[in-house]
């Protein structure tokens, strides 16, 4: 069971400020700054000389942190029809050679083994980038040839999701295995900022909104289609991080194949009535699942995403492409900015982030 939540905290900038005592909110919200910077920093660290020529395969390794729901969602963005080979994996691989480009990020300077992978890929000739801290072991083995981007926006460990989506669709764009305005990711995610700012109050915030969908349930965030599911891996990521939030992500067509799950889930949409107040129902009435369907590239009218919708009528449909006009990165973006601001609202009500003590009981109104 995951701890019990205040929403009434969400509403209160007092309470709030008292429990983000390290300024989380604020660090989430430099999001599109991170895009800019990181931009920025790739340019004058050489990133333009990748271009030219496709490598031969796009290798992203992946260590413990963001890293992993980095490396998923660039994946999915570059998508089926990406002219070259992607690879995932947590090491250099023993094929690696000159015609290839790797993409690594952490915010552990001292990863001894992601500094061994970075100095062969080196010394193997593979083209490097590299979004890491400046000092300590990983940027020592990145010295010289490969295209090491320091952080130059201030974030907590944890906080450099875009930073890291960034340096990798800087790279791809530079390769010209992908086509994204970097420019309008980071405007995008200014916006997203302000609309989920600790000013507006939940009926009208996205991020207190989905925070409050969340709070106390069982999240099922099932993607629609490739893009949307990479977003599901890092939502995971953030409330796993700020709540103790048990979640379960899948691509919808996988799962409709988790027969128990799904008939659970189908059964409490169907008993679910949006005009019910949850309070005049017996504990045992209300089920802990709730249903959350993402899309990024799906359109309405996608087949799955009609399946979707006509199985689970009363779903929280989460798509990007409803609220803004912009190209799946940026759509992409802005959801798992969502994401984070709701984790982290989510985990400040409930006492699992923010300052070492639980925030004090609310006060009584005048």
């Amino acid at each position: 069971m995951s701890s019990a939540v205040d929403d009434t905290l969400l509403d209160d900038l007092g309470r709030l400020a008292e429990v983000d005592t390290d300024g989380l909110l604020h660090a989430a919200a430099l999001s599109g700054a991170q895009v800019r910077a990181t931009v920025e920093a790739a340019q004058e660290a050489g990133i333009a000389r990748l271009a030219g020529s496709q490598p031969r395969a796009l290798v992203l390794i992946t260590r413990p942190g963001l890293s992993p729901a980095v490396a998923k969602l660039l994946l999915a963005l570059l998508g089926k029809t990406c002219p070259v080979p992607v690879v995932l994996t947590d090491t250099t691989p023993t094929w690696l050679g000159p015609l290839d480009v790797v993409v690594a990020h952490t915010d552990d300077p001292g990863d001894e083994s992601l500094a061994e992978s970075i100095d062969r890929a080196r010394r193997y000739g593979a083209g490097v980038v590299l979004t890491a801290p400046e000092d300590g072991p990983v940027a020592a083995a990145a010295a010289g040839q490969c295209v090491l981007v320091t952080p130059r926006v201030p974030v907590p460990p944890g906080f450099g999701f875009t930073r890291a989506l960034a340096g990798g669709l800087v790279t791809a764009t530079t390769l010209e295995l992908l086509r994204t305005d970097l420019g309008m990711v980071a405007d995008e995610l200014d916006r997203e900022a302000e609309r989920g700012h600790a000013q507006h109050e939940s009926f009208v915030n996205p991020a207190k909104s989905l925070a409050l969908r969340l709070a106390e349930r069982t999240p099922l965030l099932w993607g629609l289609d490739d893009v949307a599911t990479g977003v599901a891996i890092f939502a995971t990521q953030v409330l796993a991080t700020h709540t103790d939030l048990v979640c379960d992500i899948a691509a919808y067509p996988q799962a409709t194949s988790r027969t128990a799950l799904h008939r659970a889930a189908t059964r409490a949409s169907a008993e679910h009535d949006i005009f019910a107040d949850p309070d005049d129902l017996e504990p045992a009435q209300v089920s802990p699942l709730r249903v959350f369907l993402l899309a990024v590239s799906a359109t309405a009218a996608d087949p799955v995403r009609r399946l979707a919708v006509d199985t689970f009528p009363a779903a929280d449909v989460l798509a990007p492409a409803d609220e803004i006009t912009a190209d799946e990165t940026t759509g992409a973006a802005v959801l798992a900015l969502r994401f984070q601001l709701a984790a982290l609202y989510l985990g400040l009500a409930a006492g699992t982030t923010g300052g070492t003590t639980r925030y004090a009981p609310a006060r009584p109104r005048e």
